[in-house]
C-alpha cells in the first residue's frame, strides 16, 4: 500500500513539473513560492487589521502570528525531523528525473512548512472573516493552493508532502481562529468595532 502510494506521489509529481513546463510558470511558480514575494500582502493585512480593528486587530495580528507558529514549528521541528522523507531534487534515481527550477534545500520535505504555513494563515483568515466576506474562503485558498502548486512545479516538494501540509495547516488554523473568536467577542469583531 504505502509503496503504491509513493508510486502514485511520484507519477503526480512528474506530471506536474515535467508535464505542466511552461515558460509562464517558469517565471511565476518561483515567484510565488518565494516568501519575499508576499511581503505587501502581510504588510497590507497589519495595516487593515490595525486601521479598521484598532486594538482587536492588534490582537488578531498576534493569534495570526501564533498560528503561523504553531504550524511552523510542527511541520519543520517535530515531523519533518521524525519522518526524514527527502525532497524529490534530492532523492537518489529520482532527482535525475524531475526539473530543478530553484536551489534545492538541504532539508526533509515531509510535510511541506510552506504548505502548513500557508494553509493555517488562509484557514485562520476565513473562520475569521467568513461572516463578513463570504468569499474570503476561495480567495484565501486559492492564494495558498497557488503555493503550494509552485512547490511542487519548481522541484522542492512531493504532492503528498503539500497536501498532508495543507491538512495540518487548516487544523492549526481553525483551532486558533476558534480560540481568537472565543476570547474575541465574535459579535464585536463581525461588526468591525
Amino acid at each position: 500500500m504505502l509503496e503504491q502510494l509513493i508510486n502514485f506521489d511520484h507519477q503526480l509529481f512528474k506530471a506536474i513539473n515535467v508535464g505542466l513546463t511552461n515558460p509562464f510558470f517558469d517565471w511565476l511558480m518561483p515567484l510565488l513560492r518565494n516568501r519575499y514575494f508576499w511581503a505587501p500582502l502581510y504588510f497590507f493585512l497589519i495595516i487593515f487589521l490595525i486601521r479598521n480593528y484598532k486594538k482587536a486587530g492588534v490582537i488578531c495580528i498576534l493569534f495570526l502570528l501564533i498560528t503561523f507558529g504553531i504550524a511552523d514549528y510542527v511541520s519543520a521541528s517535530v515531523i519533518k525531523p521524525s519522518i526524514e522523507r527527502l525532497r524529490p531534487c534530492n532523492e537518489p534515481g529520482f532527482n535525475t528525473e524531475i526539473i530543478a527550477r530553484v536551489v534545492c534545500g538541504s532539508g526533509f520535505s515531509f510535510p511541506s512548512t510552506h504548505a502548513t504555513n500557508h494553509f493555517a494563515i488562509a484557514m485562520f483568515l476565513s473562520v475569521v472573516f467568513s461572516r463578513r466576506w463570504k468569499w474570503i474562503w476561495l480567495v484565501s485558498f486559492l492564494w495558498a493552493f497557488s503555493i503550494i502548486f509552485a512547490q511542487v512545479y519548481v522541484g522542492v516538494h512531493f504532492p503528498v508532502d503539500v497536501t498532508c501540509g495543507a491538512l495540518l495547516g487548516c487544523l492549526v488554523g481553525y483551532l486558533t481562529a476558534t480560540v481568537f473568536l472565543t476570547v474575541q467577542s465574535e459579535k464585536k469583531w463581525n461588526s468591525g468595532l
